[in-house]
């Protein structure tokens, strides 16, 4: 087995307290003015309806969920493992330790009474306990004649969550194919209206469905829309995390923190981290200086991986058109577009055409490219966005609309702090 290190307050380190992408156990803000805990608790009191928790992505939606309903105690499947419904089912059978094969046929046997009185300790199996124990129990010897049979994979999982009374929560429903979240609803409908708690965890997006769930369950839907965190409720993670740990920092830095995050408490996070990291091998406190250089190194760490997908666009045999930027270099429809949206830096926002063509205007030496040329870049840029291992595209287009929705912090704070130069 491998050895850990007991965390205690008194050896707390930065890692044990900020832990992006983790269960903050000692950074957790509950924001109780909004009472979040307290309506999704509602889903275990028999309350006979689907509960939605909504949110952009990486606003908290999951750790939320999972302080009310831990793992431990829950069923919680990842709608971006399942490929299909037999996946889907599939992994609630397991999580359950429960089968497809089923048996049935007749029983025979005997059976014979016993006269029990004895002290605690002896073999009968009734009570544990010091005492006198009287009574009688019944010996069985039970003879099974039957058959088995195999019972379809959704059959099986949903009489498993019947019985068991387990609640099931499904997280980045938004993953799953539309026509898939409508059926995974209807066949949880009946289980649903006789009290299972069911939760989905979804962003709030036109991947996500929500009408059609409303449909689906006919009125009996609990949405619970998580806000996006202001910059009191993110200035509780530093002013909470760093007094644990004894890091100290400029009085400028926590509300340039709050400012940069982008309403995400996981971004916050990552910040305190790497503040945490340089405090502990500098050991000095930390200045508002060296802020560019925590905002660059996360923006690289976190943003840079898509960004080049993206840049690099579909692949193609031909040599695409070269076209210059004000600074001087030489770049791609592709990388100009990037260049465009750094420009705007947007935060989780839906830009209209009419403001990337300026955007992209302003920063290229050149013509610039046609209304198609630009909604081709973009559409393929969503179909790469949309095939990459993250739950959630870090953008999406909507072609007939001619808008670009920015869902992802950490691309949208990659564009502000991370360095286009390089690619």
């Amino acid at each position: 087995m491998k050895w850990r290190r007991e965390v205690t307050k008194e050896n707390l380190k930065y890692s044990d307290v900020f832990v992006p992408g983790g269960f903050p156990l000692y950074t957790y803000n509950p924001r109780e003015s909004l009472l979040l805990e307290r309506k999704l608790g509602e889903v275990t009191d028999n309350l006979c309806k689907l509960v939605t928790v909504t949110g952009h992505t990486k606003s908290g939606k999951t750790v939320l969920t999972r302080k009310i309903l831990p793992t431990e105690t829950s069923v919680w499947v990842d709608g971006g493992s399942a490929s299909d419904e037999e996946d889907f089912w599939g992994v609630i059978l397991e999580r359950l330790d429960a089968s497809q094969e089923i048996s049935y046929g007749t029983t025979r046997g005997n059976k014979s009474s016993v006269d029990a009185k004895a002290k605690a300790g002896a073999n009968l199996l009734i009570m544990k306990g010091e005492g006198e124990i009287g009574g009688a129990y019944e010996r069985h010897k039970e003879n099974h004649e039957g058959r088995s049979r195999k019972i379809s994979i959704r059959v099986a999982a949903l009489e498993a969550l019947k019985k068991s009374k387990i609640p099931l929560i499904i997280d980045d429903f938004h993953y799953l194919p539309k026509d898939m979240q409508g059926s995974i609803v209807r066949a949880l409908k009946p289980l649903i209206f006789d009290g299972l708690p069911v939760v989905v965890i979804a962003i709030p997006h036109r991947r996500y469905d929500a009408m059609k769930v409303e449909r689906e369950m006919t009125g009996r839907v609990l949405p619970l829309s998580i806000p996006v965190w202001d910059e009191k409720d993110l200035a509780y993670i530093p002013e909470k995390g760093f007094s644990l740990v004894g890091i100290k920092v400029a009085p400028e830095v926590i509300p340039e923190l709050t400012k940069q995050a982008i309403g995400s408490p996981h971004l916050m996070q990552e910040f305190c981290r790497a503040i945490g990291k340089d405090s502990q091998e500098s050991g000095a406190s930390f200045v508002y200086g060296k802020l560019q250089e925590v905002f660059k190194g996360v923006a690289e760490t976190i943003g840079r991986p898509i960004f080049e997908k993206l840049a690099r666009g579909p692949r193609q045999r031909t040599d695409r058109v070269r076209r210059r930027l004000k600074d001087g270099r030489d770049v791609d429809i592709y990388e100009l577009v990037l260049h465009g949206l750094a420009h705007i830096k947007p935060g989780l926002v839906t830009l209209e055409y009419e403001d990337l063509r300026a955007a992209i205007r302003d920063v290229s030496a050149a013509q610039v490219p046609q209304l198609q040329e630009i909604s081709r870049v973009l559409k393929h840029m969503a179909e790469i966005a949309a095939t990459d291992q993250s739950s959630t595209p870090v953008i999406d287009f909507e072609e007939e609309e001619k808008k670009l929705h920015i869902t992802d912090p950490f691309f949208a704070f990659y564009l502000r702090w991370g360095d286009l130069h390089s690619l």
